[in-house]
């Protein structure tokens, strides 16, 4: 399955209310950021703090255009919790870190604009 971040694309297909509460999405605190210079495309290795019920989770996240580590730190951001794991090189990326295309295609994070409980999940 191809995402496009064409911002013209049509919409995707119609899917049930219960196939929309099957993806998990929730929020988190990032805990640490750093670079992942064996990653193919630039990247970030995240360590996201998901609240008691999940915990803290490693995702590689696309995002060194507009994101440097140490600003990182103590950011909400949101993420797909419940697929599988994926290897990433030496990495096992463990949630789907979110964000929107900008104008160039480069990933801009998506994040409540208020601070919300780690573990909050998106309805």
């Amino acid at each position: 399955m191809h995402l496009s971040h064409d911002p013209a694309a049509p919409a995707a297909p119609q899917i049930s209310f219960d196939q929309f509460l099957a993806v998990d999405i929730r929020v988190g605190t990032v805990v640490a950021a750093e670079p992942f210079p064996e990653a193919r495309k630039p990247a970030l290795k995240l360590s996201i703090d998901f609240g008691p019920a999940i915990g803290i989770k490693r995702s590689s996240a696309q995002i060194t255009q507009h994101y440097d580590p140490a600003t990182l730190i103590g950011r909400q951001v949101a993420g797909v919790v419940n697929f599988p794991p994926r290897q990433i090189g030496k990495f096992m990326s463990e949630v789907l870190t979110l964000g929107f295309p900008d104008e160039q295609g480069y990933v801009v994070l998506f994040a409540p604009d208020q601070r919300v409980p780690n573990g909050a999940r998106l309805f």
